[in-house]
């Protein structure tokens, strides 16, 4: 009885631990027609919403570019220290409500994240609705 006591303990311990983690922290982007690392993001939260700024670019040959394609505020700013995601809120297990920008095309999407795994981010950016889209998936950066 103690053993399926302690199993059961175990087990809802390790669930809670898993479901409570959070989005925020620094996430590696991988390009997703070459399979290579491009740049690190840290998400965090800032009055209840959640925002990613981009905080390192992978690869040299791209760490001074500018988002010569955005539009508004973000055209021919610096890519590196560019916010690009904006405003999302939770909602159950998942953000949303906010919109990820593309600074390689300049162009704004709706978008969802959620934790996949404990150190592994789901991120869906659409236009209109979320079946017209793709998705990324980060890794999480140990400290």
């Amino acid at each position: 009885m103690k053993k399926l006591m302690l199993i059961i303990g175990f087990f809802f311990l390790t669930f809670g631990a898993v479901y409570s983690q959070s989005v925020t922290g620094k996430w590696k982007t991988i390009d997703d027609e070459t399979g290579e690392a491009k740049s690190i993001i840290e998400i965090y939260e800032k009055a209840g919403k959640i925002y990613g700024k981009v905080v390192d670019i992978l690869r040299a040959d791209h760490k001074k570019d500018i988002c010569t394609k955005c539009e508004g505020a973000e055209k021919n700013k610096p890519i590196m220290g560019m916010i690009i995601i904006n405003g999302l809120k939770k909602e159950g297990s998942e953000y949303n409500g906010g919109t990820i920008l593309d600074p390689t095309n300049g162009k704004k999407y709706k978008c969802y994240i959620a934790l996949d795994a404990p150190d592994k981010l789901k991120l869906r950016g659409y236009i209109g609705i979320s079946i017209v889209g793709r998705t990324q998936y980060w890794t999480r950066l140990k400290n």
